[in-house]
């Protein structure tokens, strides 16, 4: 197989690429590299990539941009696209909304356009637990109703999911839609909680917590996410007008991806105080506009459809972040 993967500089992007050209996959990626956060952190997940360097290409451009995408990828075969890239982040939304718009609404569009002409076998991409907003009713379902979402970013990615359904319906491309739950582990991302966390700790400085800490969330492992992303890629819904996971008789299915275990924030922050030998300095603040107190995944449906089980609780999973953020900053 050949696939095409955006984002593969970001945190699931990589360790997804890593994964795919672990068992012998053409990966090519393209990402663009922009300074949401440090860029040293993005080459640097490239760089791990290195030994597999004769089945891995990296081409740095703006998949929002459809000329440059075409451009670039004229001349390159692929047959499956894992589109992982977007701008992230809920509170980042409010103050940056275009970014958003670029990203994930034109830069989504962009990409099923080119799967549309390309034929590809199937496109699985990143949607977000943002879409079920102040959900009242838990855990999460996929078959849940998502029409209020309460930031920009989770509307950005509902938006995927509609416009992905309308694809799926016009064109028969075989879609997957992935609900990420609040994913962390080594080479993580600096804006999300364990990495400011930890780094406020180890470094003596104050944390913000949110809601006074009366948040929780379902906390997953990077492991978990990407094995839960490679079952998906190598199961692509069938186009039989069959009702799809998420309501769709379109060929065009939706999945949560998380641990199916939600966890005070406060037992994650004293896991990490733990794993650092320090205590936190901590902050407590109101809830911030656009989050919300809970998330927690039902993952009925794809463990009942592709064996999908998180093997990795935060209890091992956030000592084995902690000891790679040691490393990585070299401390």
């Amino acid at each position: 197989m050949t696939i095409l993967l955006t984002g593969g500089a970001g945190f699931i992007g990589s360790a997804t690429a890593e994964r795919l050209l672990d068992r012998g996959e053409i990966v090519v990626i393209i990402d663009n590299f922009n300074d949401y956060y440090p860029v040293s952190l993005k080459r640097d997940r490239i760089a791990r990539l290195d030994q597999f360097s004769e089945r891995l290409s990296v081409i740095e451009a703006d998949f929002s941009d459809a000329t440059a995408v075409q451009a670039a990828l004229a001349d390159i075969p692929f047959d499956r696209i894992v589109h992982l890239g977007a701008q992230a982040g809920v509170r980042y939304s409010l103050d940056n909304p275009m970014a958003y718009a670029a990203s994930n609404l034109t830069g989504h569009l962009v990409i099923l356009e080119l799967a549309r002409h390309r034929g590809v076998r199937h496109m699985v991409y990143a949607s977000s637990s943002s879409v079920y907003g102040n959900n009242a009713k838990v855990p999460f379902s996929v078959d849940d109703p998502v029409e209020h979402p309460i930031s920009l970013y989770a509307a950005t990615k509902r938006a995927d999911e509609l416009i992905s359904d309308t694809y799926a319906h016009l064109y028969r491309i075989p879609l997957t839609g992935l609900r990420f739950f609040t994913v962390y582990g080594p080479w993580g991302r600096p804006d999300m909680m364990a990495w400011k966390c930890t780094d406020a700790v180890l470094e003596g400085r104050p944390i913000q917590v949110f809601n006074n800490g009366e948040m929780s969330r379902d906390f997953t492992f990077i492991d978990d996410i990407v094995a839960g992303v490679i079952a998906v890629l190598d199961n692509p819904p069938s186009d039989d007008g069959t009702v799809k996971r998420g309501g769709s008789v379109a060929p065009h299915a939706l999945y949560n991806i998380g641990n199916n275990q939600p966890e005070n924030l406060m037992r994650f922050i004293g896991l990490i105080e733990d794993a650092c030998g320090r205590k936190a300095q901590i902050e407590f603040q109101p809830m911030q506009p656009g989050d919300v107190p809970r998330t927690y995944a039902d993952i009925d449906a794809i463990a009942s459809d592709l064996g999908y089980a998180p093997t990795t609780p935060i209890d091992v999973g956030i000592p084995a972040f902690v000891e790679w953020f040691k490393g990585y900053r070299g401390l």
